[in-house]
């Protein structure tokens, strides 16, 4: 993890103090790159301990689509706690569904990003039933032929009254971008377009927190076998959030790759907002004493199965458990705690 202690260093030699919604100030720089071989490494910090059982539980609750802090905790991860129930505008928001609600986080916008269509209904289509004329005949084609392959594609029409005659049709669809993408890698790798999304401008006001994480694009290549991976991060606490968002993005490389029949490659994170928060300088300080040790190796549970088909694949997404993954020789020095701004 070197990279990750150069970076630190870079933002306390030339990051500028900022503030923020937290109250807490930060030293930041704006745009940062980390890149790791998964090829040859698992990046987990050594200076501290990982918590290793937590980043994987937080993943497993991202595929499931989970919105509840409780299903995190079940799985592992108690980070979601605060955000759920301490953090005062949360409380406030009238969104907010009671204990532990988080609203629709990261994976449900993996996983079921909400759809929406609009199709514009001729006014012929309610009176057919006296005749259509022939100007008003490929209008009502187009429409029923795009209404039918709408309905194909598991679009569901929102109700309305027919007898009002609208003028427009809504459709919704959950759309699980993730699975998308592994469909994708499976059917068609050569596409530069296998990426999934975190930041959905329509629901900003409805979470507990916006993605931090918020663009993944997944690069195969049919000729190494390689499944390359770009994240982009909004907004990265260095002192906390770092560690575990590098290590969570390398498991779900890792499974990705496994399903899908490549091996882990290039892991890069492009961060928007690299900073240290004021009250974390002692333990990035602490951290930066302390002796680098070996990486260790990330091992996949066998019965998690490798290359198959991609409906398959999309399935076991959310089959994965958090005990299917661990750090094989992996050495750290003693946690070091501070403080999460929330």
């Amino acid at each position: 993890m070197k990279q990750y202690l150069e970076l630190i260093k870079h933002v306390l030699e030339n990051g500028e103090w900022t503030e923020n919604r937290t109250g807490v100030k930060t030293l930041m720089v704006p745009g940062a790159i980390m890149t790791y071989n998964l090829a040859y490494v698992f990046p987990a910090v050594t200076t501290k301990k990982l918590a290793f059982k937590a980043v994987v539980g937080e993943l497993c609750a991202f595929l499931r689509a989970s919105r509840s802090a409780a299903d995190f905790r079940a799985l592992g991860c108690k980070v979601w706690d605060q955000n759920a129930n301490e953090n005062a505008a949360w409380l406030a928001n009238p969104f907010r569904a009671g204990t532990d609600d988080l609203g629709p986080v990261y994976g449900v916008q993996w996983r079921e990003w909400p759809g929406f269509k609009i199709l514009d209904i001729p006014p012929c289509f309610f009176t057919q039933g006296t005749g259509v004329s022939p100007e008003d005949r490929p209008a009502l084609d187009a429409y029923t032929a795009l209404h039918e392959r709408l309905t194909s594609e598991g679009w569901s029409v929102l109700g309305y009254d027919e007898e009002s005659r609208p003028t427009q049709e809504i459709f919704y669809k959950e759309i699980d971008q993730l699975g998308d993408c592994v469909r994708t890698i499976v059917n068609n790798p050569d596409s530069r377009r296998i990426l999934f999304h975190g930041w959905n401008p329509a629901v900003l006001d409805e979470v507990a927190l916006p993605a931090c994480h918020l663009l993944y694009q997944f690069m195969p290549n049919k000729k190494t076998n390689k499944l390359h991976m770009n994240v982009y991060v909004r907004s990265n606490d260095l002192g906390l959030g770092a560690p575990f968002n590098i290590a969570e993005a390398a498991v779900l490389q890792s499974l990705v790759a496994r399903l899908t029949g490549y091996k882990p490659a290039l892991l890069n994170l492009m961060i928007g907002d690299a900073h240290i928060y004021e009250n974390h300088m002692d333990m990035i300080d602490e951290q930066l004493h302390r002796e680098l040790y070996p990486l260790p190796a990330l091992k996949i549970n066998d019965r998690v199965p490798f290359n198959i088909d991609a409906e398959t694949a999309v399935e076991w997404l959310k089959l994965v458990e958090p005990s299917d993954f661990s750090l094989e020789n992996y050495l750290h020095h003693e946690p070091i705690t501070a403080p999460m701004a929330v």
